[in-house]
């Protein structure tokens, strides 16, 4: 119970729960532009997509709560999809001007590979897994 004046923070469960999604991706937008601005382009974009694979890990664990958000999880996920759309490609950009990946290189085509690996995300392996396959996509994004 919340006594005088104090209100809480979050006023309904929806919002905690928003609120908790949107801070994992304005982190997600946050590292983006530390780890452009601290490391070579290729491992800003690697340490990113292994961030990404937290995400990925935060998001399971809330998932249940996730789908029972008034308007569904597909209204949150529609407001994220551009920061983490922006991210990514922001970090390709700059490894393709640097020559450390390939210039045909799609983004979004990264991401489809890390989201896929949540999609089979059920053995207490998979994390390890995802981490792999990261190190993977990036040997394959290299010019050959």
């Amino acid at each position: 119970m919340w006594a005088g004046n104090l209100v809480p923070p979050f006023p309904t469960r929806d919002a905690l729960i928003e609120a908790v999604y949107h801070n994992e991706v304005e982190r997600l937008a946050a590292a983006q532009r530390e780890l452009s601005a601290n490391l070579p382009p290729i491992e800003a974009l690697r340490a990113w997509m292994m961030l990404f694979i937290d995400y990925i890990a935060t998001k399971q664990i809330i998932a249940s709560a996730l789908n029972s958000v008034v308007g569904g999880p597909s209204r949150l996920y529609d407001s994220s999809r551009v920061q983490v759309s922006g991210a990514i490609n922001a970090l390709v950009k700059t490894a393709m001007k640097s020559g450390d990946i390939r210039k045909d290189l799609e983004p979004f085509d990264l991401l489809r590979a890390l989201i896929g690996v949540s999609n089979v995300a059920t053995g207490p392996d998979w994390q390890e897994s995802a981490r792999r396959l990261v190190d993977i996509l990036i040997t394959g994004s290299r010019p050959m």
